[in-house]
């Protein structure tokens, strides 16, 4: 069995490829365009509203009957309630970030949902192993949204050789090349997130997606490392004004209030003074809005071209 082929049977998927559980960004109609289009489309849970997640769940359902994943950010609010619904829910898979799952796991996979963690180091990777998990996302720098501080080249070939289950190479992919060099470096298939902001089913304002389709490869900045939780987003207003903070007597607590609501004024309002545009090194790439099926049959006929 190839190594792609693993992928594809622990998801239960046409294609190794994930979608990336955007925060506040991957919906129910995102999702399920993914996982129609021969991928595994991600909800993201970060809103800690669980109706809205449940409602979520459901409507993605009704959209596809093929599977779907839930994203969950275990420093978030109603965590414990999130991980029971996605029991209850037997959604396919659930992925993990920003900390570690170890609790739920035995609940999850007692109720048949397999467990993917996303991590940035080797160590992290081997204790998920140990506690249960079916994969793990090893997610490199170059992404959008917190990153740790590995790229995805000298993360993904020592995470493959540090675990025995299967490692999904993540963090500057965007195209059928990316997904090349992640199957030469070991892992068993991609999970790809700026690209999808430029899908037709991608439900963000009109000003962030016009600028990822504008963005270059030096239009990413890395901000939030003073506090311990770098963020890379596009270079705004926002961005630049709190760089700058960063490195000024400012108080840690007056530099975390400079980001709330920031993530929603770009999402929901496409607010270029105040909005917060997540996206990786990637982005100057991502040059044109298309279907979702699209996006990944486009990478998949690249990727098969390049691999034989």
């Amino acid at each position: 069995m190839k190594q792609t082929d693993i992928l594809c049977e622990l998801l239960g998927t046409r294609y190794p490829l994930m979608q990336g559980g955007m925060a506040h960004i991957s919906d129910a109609r995102l999702a399920a365009a993914v996982s129609n289009g021969g991928g595994l489309g991600i909800i993201s849970a970060a809103s800690g509203d669980i109706r809205k997640i449940a409602d979520q769940i459901d409507e993605a359902r009704r959209l596809t009957d093929k599977p779907f994943g839930v994203n969950i950010m275990l420093r978030g609010e109603n965590i414990d309630a999130i991980a029971k619904l996605i029991a209850e829910k037997k959604v396919a898979v659930v992925t993990t970030g920003a900390g570690s799952p170890a609790a739920y796991i035995p609940m999850w996979r007692e109720a048949g949902v397999r467990v993917i963690p996303v991590i940035s180091t080797a160590a992290m990777a081997q204790l998920m192993e140990k506690s249960g998990a079916d994969a793990v996302v090893a997610e490199g720098t170059e992404s959008g949204g917190h990153v740790g501080e590995m790229t995805t080249m000298a993360l993904v070939p020592q995470v493959c050789d540090a675990v025995s289950i299967p490692v999904i190479a993540a963090g500057g992919i965007a195209d059928g090349r990316g997904f090349a060099a992640a199957v030469m470096l070991g892992a068993c298939g991609v999970q790809i997130g700026t690209r999808f902001l430029a899908a037709e089913e991608c439900s963000i304002a009109d000003e962030y997606k016009e600028r990822i389709l504008k963005a270059k490869d030096t239009s990413t900045v890395v901000t939030g490392r003073r506090l311990g939780h770098p963020v890379r987003s596009l270079k705004s207003a926002f961005s630049r004004a709190y760089a700058k903070a960063e490195y000024t007597d400012i108080s840690d607590e007056a530099l975390e209030a400079m980001a709330v609501g920031t993530l929603r004024a770009a999402v929901v309002d496409g607010d270029p003074k105040k909005g917060c545009f997540l996206a990786g090194q990637i982005s100057g790439l991502v040059n044109k809005e298309q279907p979702a099926a699209e996006i990944i049959a486009e990478i998949m006929a690249q990727a098969e071209a390049l691999l034989g």
